[in-house]
């Protein structure tokens, strides 16, 4: 995280530019598997949008039960692990793919997977 102090009559605010992931910068423990489990939770969530399915739909496709789909669009993922995200989404026909790449810890990461 860089900070830089605004110039002019905002001096008084502070300009932060992040790493790329929101959780490494507010000192997560793992935040490379939190980033991970929001954007797969966000693809399923654009998947049943553009599917026009509701949480009752989708369980009838899934087998997955309707609460999970409504814990995942309302983002409390607590329950959930990486790997019963991406079995979610391969239930709604998608598949995952996953990209290992070194990068420098303090700079700017790249989405670490790619869903299809």
């Amino acid at each position: 995280m860089t900070k830089r102090t605004a110039p002019g009559p905002e001096a008084d605010l502070e300009l932060v530019h992040g790493s790329g992931n929101i959780f490494r910068d507010f000192g997560d423990p793992s935040p490379d598997a939190a980033q991970m489990k929001c954007v797969l939770a966000a693809q399923i969530i654009v998947t049943l949008d553009q599917r026009k399915l509701g949480v009752r739909a989708a369980e009838e496709i899934t087998g997955i039960a309707a609460a999970d789909f409504s814990r995942i669009r309302h983002v409390k993922l607590g329950r959930f692990t990486i790997d019963r995200l991406v079995a979610i989404l391969n239930r709604l026909d998608r598949r995952v793919e996953v990209r290992v790449g070194a990068a420098p810890r303090r700079g700017a990461s790249v989405s670490p997977i790619a869903v299809s």
